[in-house]
C-alpha cells in the first residue's frame, strides 16, 4: 500500500495550516504556558501529531504509528545516545576530581563571568558542535559552566543562544552534506553561501550572548574581547567555508577563536571583574590565580583536560569518512543476508522500516514530480557519534584510574538522572517524524511561500521552523531543501541562496527546539524548568532569525553578485 501526501485536506490553506501547527502548539503551549514537565509535553505533542495525521491528513494508521516509532528509534541512536555519552564523560570527570582542576584553570585565564561565557559557551561549544553536534555542545558546555559556578538557568539558556552560528556545519559538516544531497546543488556553492551569511551573525552573537546576561554598560566593558571572539571566529568560518571544505569549518573556527581570545586576554583585562551577585569581585582574580599556582602543576591541568582531549580525538576520528567506512565494513557483513535472487541485502545493520519505506509519496508543489520518502533505519551502532563519545568516556575513566565496577556505577547514575530527558527527546523525535511523513511540515512551509517578494526573508523562517520541529539543521535541510529550491526557481531567485538560507535560518531555531531545551536542562540538573528556559530564549531566536532574513534579502535584491556560482574547494 502507498499513500500520497495531501497538503490542503480541508480545502482552505489557512485551516489546513492551523491543524498542521496543532502538535507544535500543544507541545510548546504546555511547555511554556502551563509549565507541564517536558516528557509529558512531548507525549501529548506526539499523540496530537498522530491523531492529526490520521484524522485530518488521512494518513493510514499503520503509517502514522510507524513513522512515530521510526523517529523515536532514530532519536535514541543518533541523538539521545550522544547526550548520554557526553554527560557520562562529564560525570567521570567530576567523580575523579578533574573537573575541579579544569574549573580553576579556566578561572585562572579570567575570573570574569562574561569572558568565561565567551570562552566556554561560544568558542569551546563551537568546537564540540563541529565534532559531534546533535546536542553534545549544549550538554558538555552547559555542564562545564555549572562546574565553573554559573547559575544553572544561565548555563542552560546561554548555551542555547551560543549554539547557533556553528550549527550549519555541525558533526563534521553533516547538515551541508545532507542539503547538497537533497537539492542536487554543488556542495561547495552551498557551503560558501552559508559561509557568507552566518559569519555576519557570528560577529553579532557573542555581543548578544553577553548582553543576555548583563546590562548594556557591563557588556560594553568587555567589547574588545567580544570583538576578538567574533571576528576571529567569523573570519575563519568565512575562509574555511569558501576556500577549504565543509567538514572542518566549526572545528577550525572554534580552535582559532579560542586561541586568539586566550592570547588577547594575556595582554588585555577588563577594568573590573564581573561576578554574580553574592560573589566577591575584589579578590576573585587573585584567588583564582593563587589556587592554580599553589595546588596545580601544568601536568595536573593537562591531565584534568585529558577526558575532553580524548573526546575530541574520538569524535574527529568518528567523523572521518575513511574510518567510518572501515567500521561499517567491519560490522555490516555480520548482518548481511543472501536473498533468493542471489543479491546481498543488509539485515539488522540497515533495513526498510515496516509500513513506511518508499510507501509515502511527496507531491507537487513540494517536489517537481511524485517522489517516495525513504525510511531506512541504519543500525550501524559502531559508527554512531554517541558510540565514539561513549568509548571516549570509558577510556578516560580507565586512564584516570577508575575500575570497571566504578565506571558502571557512574553510568547507571547518568542514566537515572537523564531518564525523563530520554523520554522527552525520544517522543519529540517521533513527533518530528510524524509531521514529516504526514506532510504537515510541508503544509507549514508552503504557508511561507505565499509571501512573494518577501520570500527571501521568510525563507529563513522556513529553516527556523524545520529545526524547531525536528531539533536538527540536518533534518530541516532534508525536509525543506527541495521546497526552497522549487520556490526559488518559481520566483526567479537563486536556488543556491535560498537553499543555503534554509540552513542558515535553521540554526536560529536550534535554541527553541524542545530536544535542545531538554538536553540543556538535563545537563544542568534543571529538569522541570524547560518552560522558563523556552520563554527566555524564544524572542532571542526570532530576532536572530529575522537578522538572517534581512541579510538574505540584501543578497537577493542588492548584492546578487556575491552569490557563489561554480566554486571549487582547495584540496
Amino acid at each position: 500500500m502507498t499513500w500520497n501526501q495531501i497538503y490542503d485536506p480541508l480545502g482552505h490553506w489557512w485551516l489546513s495550516t492551523l491543524f498542521a501547527a496543532l502538535p507544535v502548539v500543544v507541545l510548546l503551549g504546555l511547555l511554556a504556558g502551563f509549565k507541564v514537565r517536558a516528557h509529558l509535553c512531548a507525549i501529548a505533542g506526539a499523540a496530537t501529531a498522530i491523531l492529526c495525521a490520521i484524522l485530518v491528513f488521512h494518513m493510514p494508521t499503520q503509517m502514522a504509528v510507524s513513522s512515530f516509532l521510526y523517529g523515536s528509534a532514530y532519536g535514541l541512536l543518533k541523538i539521545v545516545w550522544i547526550v548520554i555519552a557526553a554527560v557520562f564523560l562529564y560525570d567521570i570527570s567530576v567523580e575523579t576530581g578533574q573537573f575541579e582542576i579544569m574549573k580553576q584553570s579556566v578561572a585562572a585565564i579570567t575570573p570574569d563571568r562574561r569572558l568565561q561565557l565567551l570562552l566556554v559557551a561560544f568558542c569551546f561549544g563551537a568546537f564540540i558542535e563541529g565534532c559531534a553536534g546533535f546536542g553534545a555542545p549544549v550538554a558538555i558546555a552547559g555542564a562545564f559552566m555549572i562546574g565553573l559556578g554559573f547559575k544553572p538557568f544561565h548555563a542552560a539558556a546561554l548555551n542555547l543562544i551560543a549554539n547557533t552560528a556553528p550549527v550549519a556545519w555541525g558533526a563534521i559538516g553533516t547538515p551541508v552534506h545532507a542539503l547538497a544531497s537533497v537539492t542536487v546543488l554543488p556542495e561547495s556553492d552551498l557551503s560558501a553561501m552559508i559561509g557568507r551569511i552566518l559569519p555576519i551573525t557570528a560577529v553579532i552573537v557573542p555581543f548578544w550572548l553577553v548582553r543576555a546576561m548583563v546590562s548594556w554598560s557591563e557588556t560594553w566593558e568587555v567589547f574588545p574581547a567580544i570583538l576578538v571572539v567574533g571576528l576571529s571566529f567569523a573570519g575563519t568560518q568565512f575562509f574555511w567555508a569558501n576556500y577549504m571544505d565543509s567538514n572542518l569549518v566549526d572545528i577550525a573556527a572554534g580552535v582559532v577563536s579560542l586561541i586568539a581570545t586566550m592570547l588577547f586576554l594575556r595582554a588585555w583585562k577588563p577594568k573590573r571583574i564581573w561576578r554574580f551577585e553574592g560573589e566577591h569581585e575584589e579578590d576573585a582574580a587573585k584567588v583564582a590565580r593563587d589556587e592554580v599556582a599553589k595546588h596545580y602543576t601544568a601536568g595536573q591541568i593537562a591531565k584534568a583536560w585529558l577526558p575532553f582531549a580524548i573526546l575530541s580525538l574520538f569524535v574527529l576520528a568518528w567523523g572521518l569518512p575513511t574510518i567510518k567506512l572501515a567500521m561499517n565494513k567491519a560490522t555490516t557483513p555480520a548482518f548481511t543476508v543472501v536473498m533468493p535472487d542471489g543479491k546481498n541485502r543488509p539485515g539488522p545493520a540497515g533495513w526498510d522500516w515496516p509500513y513506511l519505506h518508499a510507501r509515502v509519496f511527496r507531491t507537487a508543489p513540494v517536489v517537481t514530480k511524485p517522489a517516495a520518502e525513504a525510511a531506512r533505519f541504519d543500525f550501524n551502532w559502531l559508527t554512531a557519534t554517541g558510540t565514539g563519545c561513549f568509548l571516549a568516556a570509558l577510556v578516560s575513566g580507565l586512564v584516570l584510574g577508575l575500575g570497571p565496577g566504578k565506571i558502571v556505577k557512574i553510568f547507571g547514575g547518568t542514566l537515572f538522572r537523564l531518564r525523563f530527558a530520554i523520554i522527552a527527546m525520544t517522543c519529540m523525535l517521533g513527533l518530528g517524524y510524524v509531521t514529516r511523513y504526514s506532510g504537515m511540515d510541508a503544509v507549514l512551509g508552503l504557508a511561507f511561500t505565499r509571501t512573494g517578494w518577501f520570500f527571501p526573508f521568510f525563507g529563513a523562517f522556513i529553516g527556523w521552523l524545520g529545526v524547531a520541529l525536528t531539533g536538527s539543521d540536518t533534518s530541516s535541510n532534508v525536509l525543506f531543501g527541495g521546497l526552497q529550491k522549487i520556490t526559488a526557481q518559481q520566483l526567479n531567485l537563486s536556488p543556491v541562496l535560498m537553499c543555503a538560507t534554509n540552513s542558515a535560518g535553521g540554526v536560529m531555531g536550534k535554541m527553541i527546539d524542545a530536544q535542545s531545551i531538554c538536553i540543556a536542562t538535563a545537563a544542568t540538573n534543571q529538569v522541570g524548568q524547560e518552560g522558563s528556559i523556552f520563554r527566555f530564549v524564544f524572542w532571542h531566536s526570532v530576532a536572530l532569525a529575522a537578522i538572517v532574513g534581512v541579510i538574505v534579502m540584501l543578497y537577493a535584491y542588492v548584492f546578487p553578485q556575491f552569490i557563489p556560482r561554480g566554486l571549487t574547494f582547495i584540496h
